[in-house]
């Protein structure tokens, strides 16, 4: 009968291809572990403080730490982009001040002179960018739109 131990420990690696890792445990042993066993909504990655169930020489039950800061941050930018879209606060909380200025005049000032009609046109980009944020994978995000600055779309 194979025992299980509640064990903490780092993802030491982890192939989406294969859909599989490799933690070391904080007793300098090694757990192999599947996808299917991996408990977040974010995908595992190196260096990452988990806690897991260790059976025989496989992990189990994988839980990780907070999720990255990266994750945060596409949640974040995704709901404002979603309810203030039209104000551009979504571009200014991920940094872009000129792309912010541009939404925000155009949903304000735009929007009386438009009677309205371009507040609307800037809260459909602000909806259509929110979608994007939360529906685009973790690490595309972050490299798109924290790494690379990406102003649009």
């Amino acid at each position: 009968m194979i025992s299980s131990i509640s064990m903490k420990g780092y993802i030491l690696d982890y192939t989406v291809q294969t859909n599989s890792g490799i933690i070391s445990g904080d007793d300098n042993q090694r757990y192999n572990f599947r996808g299917a066993d991996w408990k977040e909504t974010y995908l595992p990655r190196r260096g990452m403080r988990v806690d897991f169930v260790a059976v025989g020489d496989a992990a189990a039950e994988i839980y990780g730490g907070a999720a990255p800061a990266h994750v945060q941050i596409k949640i974040a930018a995704g709901v404002l982009a979603i309810l203030l879209g039209w104000l551009g606060i979504h571009k200014f909380y991920l940094g872009y001040t000129g792309p912010g200025i541009i939404l925000l005049l155009c949903g304000t000032i735009g929007g009386i002179i438009t009677f309205g009609i371009l507040t609307f046109i800037v809260a459909i980009i602000g909806l259509i960018e929110g979608i994007i944020y939360l529906t685009n994978p973790d690490d595309q995000f972050n490299q798109e739109y924290v790494v690379q600055k990406k102003p649009w779309f």
